[in-house]
C-alpha cells in the first residue's frame, strides 16, 4: 500500500499545470458510495460536487454498477464506432421516452465524443450547415467547454487570454442576472432588458451582427455562478429567436437530468427548443455526449461530426441504468422537495451571514454568492465579490468533510450540485459545515490560526 502523501505528490509532480480539482481537494479518493467518497485513510467527504453534476445516482449505485457488471460479463462490444448495437437501442428508447413528448416525436440524435464540449461543437456545425449562416450569439457568464469553438462561445476571459484565433463571429449578449444587472436596472427589469436589447440588437441593420446561425443558451448557468434565467426570459427568447427564424440551443450538459427538479432545465418555462446539448449524467457515470435536434435541419453529410468513442457501450448502459433509476426512485419529484428545503437552509443563513450577497437556485442545483460586507455597495446594493473567502471556505469545507467547488464572477460563487440521491440530514450535514466556515473564516477571531491549520 503506497503512503498517501507520496501518491498524491507522485501525481501532482507528473501532472500538468492545467489543473484544478486535485489542486483543493488534497487527498487520494479510493471509494464512494451514495453522496460519500472516502479517502484512502479512510476520512469521509460527503460529495457536494459529484463530478461537475455528473453523478445524478451518486457514487455506485447499486442498480447502474448490476447493469454494468452484466453488460461486461456479457461478451458483448463496448466500442463500435457509430454501429447499431442493442445497448444503443435501449439507450435511445429511454431517452426518447424522457424527452418532452412533443419534441421527441421529430427528434434526431447525434452522438458526439466523450465530452459536453464536442456535443456544442457539433451543435454550432450543423446550425450553421443547415443555415448558412457564420456568426453565433452566446450570452455573458456562459461556460460550454474548453475545445476552441466551445471556448470561444464561453464567457469567462481567464481560458481564452493566451490562446488566438477561437472561432469567429461570436457576439455575447447579456444575460439575465439580477443581482450585478449589467444594465444596473436590478429586480424583473434586468431580465426584460436583456430580451428588449437582443431583440434590437437581432433586428437592427446597423448593430454590426450577422443574422446568427444559432443561440446557444444555459437555463441555468453553472459554472458562471449558478444562475437561473427568469422563466419569463426563457420564453421570451424562445418567442423572439422563433419569430426571427433563428435556432434555439439549449446547453443542459449541467442542468440536464432531473438536476433542477424537472428532466431538463428548460421544461419549466414550457418552451421547446430546436436542439438540446447533453453530457455528464446522460451516460450514468460515463463518458457519453450527444446532440437532440429538430429533423427538419438534419441536412448535413455523413462524417460531418464524427468521434472514434461515440459508440460508448458501457456508458449507454449505464444512462439507460441512471433513467431507470430515476424514474424509480422518484428522484426529479425528490430533487425539487429537496431542493425547497435546501433554498429555505440557504435563506436562513443569508440573513445570519452579511458575507452572504446572494443564494440562487433550483432543485439540487444552488449557488451562494460571497461578497466583502467591508467594502461599499453597488447603486443596486451588491457588494463587490469576495472570491478569497469562497477559496477559503472551499478548503475549510474540504478539510471538515465537504466537497464544494466554486465559480461566477472572481470565483466568489460557492456551488452546491450534491447527487439527486443526497438525503435531507445529508444537506442539514452539509450546511452546518457551510455555516461554520462562515463563522470562523468572515467573522471568527481564529481566522489566522484557522487558515494555519488548513495551509498546513
Amino acid at each position: 500500500m503506497h503512503d498517501a502523501d507520496a501518491v498524491y505528490e507522485f501525481v501532482r509532480e507528473r501532472e500538468s499545470s492545467a489543473r484544478t480539482y486535485a489542486n483543493t481537494f488534497d487527498a487520494v479518493i479510493e471509494r464512494g458510495n451514495g453522496t460519500a467518497v472516502f479517502d484512502t485513510a479512510g476520512r469521509r467527504y460527503l460529495d457536494f460536487l459529484s463530478c461537475a453534476g455528473t453523478l445524478a445516482t451518486g457514487h455506485n449505485h447499486p442498480v447502474v454498477i448490476d447493469r454494468v457488471k452484466r453488460f461486461l460479463d456479457s461478451g458483448h462490444v463496448m466500442q463500435v464506432l457509430d454501429i447499431t448495437t442493442p445497448a444503443k437501442h435501449r439507450f435511445l428508447e429511454r431517452l426518447f421516452d424522457v424527452l418532452p413528448r412533443s419534441f421527441s416525436g421529430r427528434a434526431r440524435v447525434q452522438f458526439c465524443g466523450p465530452t459536453g464540449a464536442d456535443a456544442i461543437e457539433a451543435a454550432v456545425k450543423l446550425f450553421k450547415t443547415a443555415t448558412g449562416r457564420h456568426s453565433v450569439i452566446a450570452f455573458h457568464g456562459a461556460y460550454h467547454g474548453m475545445t476552441a469553438g466551445a471556448l470561444a462561445l464561453t464567457g469567462s476571459l481567464g481560458a481564452k487570454e493566451k490562446v488566438a484565433a477561437l472561432m469567429p463571429e461570436v457576439h455575447f449578449m447579456p444575460y439575465p442576472y439580477s443581482y450585478r444587472c449589467p444594465f444596473g436596472l436590478g429586480g424583473t427589469q434586468t431580465a426584460t432588458a436583456s430580451l428588449h436589447y437582443i431583440e434590437r440588437m437581432l433586428s437592427d441593420p446597423e448593430s454590426g451582427i450577422r443574422k446568427p446561425a444559432c443561440v446557444v443558451v444555459e437555463a441555468v448557468q453553472g459554472e458562471g455562478g449558478v444562475i437561473p434565467a427568469p422563466l419569463d426570459w426563457l420564453r421570451g427568447l424562445r418567442a423572439l429567436t422563433h419569430r426571427l427564424d433563428i435556432p434555439l440551443v439549449l446547453d443542459e450538459v449541467q442542468a440536464g437530468i432531473g438536476r433542477t427538479g424537472s428532466m431538463f432545465a428548460f421544461e419549466q418555462a414550457g418552451i421547446e427548443p430546436d436542439a438540446i446539448v447533453l453530457s455528464k449524467a446522460i451516460g450514468g457515470g460515463f463518458p457519453l455526449s450527444l446532440v437532440v435536434y429538430d429533423d427538419r435541419y438534419d441536412v448535413w453529410q455523413p462524417g460531418a461530426h464524427a468521434g472514434t468513442f461515440r459508440g460508448n457501450q458501457i456508458a449507454m448502459v449505464a444512462g439507460a441504468a441512471c433513467f431507470d433509476v430515476i424514474e424509480q426512485e422518484g428522484l426529479v419529484e425528490a430533487a425539487r422537495a429537496k431542493g425547497d428545503h435546501l433554498g429555505e437552509r440557504l435563506s436562513e443563513l443569508a440573513k445570519r451571514h452579511t458575507a452572504v450577497g446572494d443564494v440562487r437556485g433550483r432543485g439540487l442545483m444552488w449557488g451562494i454568492e460571497l461578497v466583502d460586507a467591508t467594502q461599499a455597495a453597488d447603486a443596486l446594493g451588491a457588494l463587490p465579490g469576495a472570491g478569497r473567502l469562497a477559496r477559503d471556505l472551499k478548503r475549510y469545507c474540504f478539510a471538515h468533510g465537504l466537497i464544494v467547488e466554486t465559480g461566477g464572477r472572481h470565483g466568489a460563487v460557492l456551488r452546491l450540485l450534491p447527487p439527486l440521491t443526497v438525503t435531507t440530514a445529508e444537506i442539514d450535514e452539509a450546511l452546518a459545515i457551510v455555516a461554520a466556515g462562515l463563522d470562523e473564516l468572515a467573522y471568527g477571531e481564529s481566522r489566522p490560526s484557522a487558515m494555519a491549520r488548513l495551509i498546513a
